[in-house]
């Protein structure tokens, strides 16, 4: 419904940010104040200390953390060159064949993750291919999860491509290796940047399959997080929830630089 009156958009507007505090920012405060709260049994703390963050980086937290870094960019690696390869695929084959690479691509967020956890660690726990037990099957779990989100990220790109470049580039003699690598790829990369960042976001966030195979020696933080909220240890689960999320946001950042330089390259 469109809102034409002053006042109405005003109390619409006031709604939304009351929701935006409450559902966003209010936990996320919570979070940060429990990360550095001494202790807290009425409804503030009764001091603060960064006792509960030194803890986070103690050897086994700064360990899981490496193993949600290394996870998420090889997961993120692999699902951004499978989905540019199946949405470039895709953009030159029949309607029936898009429909189908973006169903088989969508696939894995249609259903919970633990099914995707699940069904990998029967199918991959027996030769010819064994992964259970072993890095490979997280860093796999991770790459089908978040292989949607790449895919649709460089499809939507290649479908506002301007169709008449690679045209003009094979009119000209241009072979089709030389159309992907100097046309359509530079063109793309400020999507492939983006597909990247938003892949290790989620990688770095993930938790219901891993927790269901990984091995050992190789938990992520949520992991770690999830088993201290499980001990009831809650401020040492917060002050790690802090250490995961500044991490992300470090890969953002620098995943948007290179996003940058890609926009200005282009243009």
């Amino acid at each position: 419904m469109l809102l034409w009156s002053r006042g109405s958009r005003a109390v619409v507007l006031t709604l939304f940010a009351l929701v935006v505090v409450v559902v966003v920012i209010a936990p996320l405060l919570t979070l940060l104040v429990a990360a550095i709260a001494e202790s807290w049994t009425s409804a503030l703390p009764s001091g603060l200390t960064g006792a509960h963050l030194a803890e986070a980086l103690d050897p086994d937290g700064l360990a899981s953390l490496l193993v949600s870094v290394q996870t998420a960019i090889l997961a993120g690696g692999a699902s951004l060159l499978v989905g540019t390869w199946a949405a470039l695929a895709a953009a030159d084959a029949s309607p029936m064949v898009r429909r189908v690479t973006s169903a088989l691509c969508h696939l894995p967020i249609a259903v919970p993750s633990v099914v995707i956890g699940l069904g990998l660690l029967i199918a991959f726990n027996r030769a010819p291919l064994v992964l259970g037990g072993t890095r490979w099957i997280v860093i796999l779990a991770h790459a089908v999860l978040v292989l949607a989100f790449t895919f649709s990220t460089v499809a939507a790109a290649l479908h506002r491509l301007d169709p008449e470049l690679p045209r003009a580039a094979r009119g000209l003699g241009a072979s089709e290796a030389r159309v992907l690598w100097q046309i359509r790829l530079p063109l793309l990369l400020p999507a492939l940047a983006a597909a990247s960042g938003l892949a290790v976001a989620l990688s770095m966030g993930e938790l219901g399959a891993t927790i269901m195979i990984y091995p050992p020696s190789w938990r992520t933080l949520p992991v770690t997080i999830f088993a201290l909220s499980d001990r009831g240890d809650v401020f040492r689960a917060s002050a790690s929830t802090v250490v995961l999320l500044a991490t992300t946001v470090v890969l953002l950042l620098a995943l948007g630089r290179v996003r940058s330089r890609a926009e200005s390259v282009r243009h």
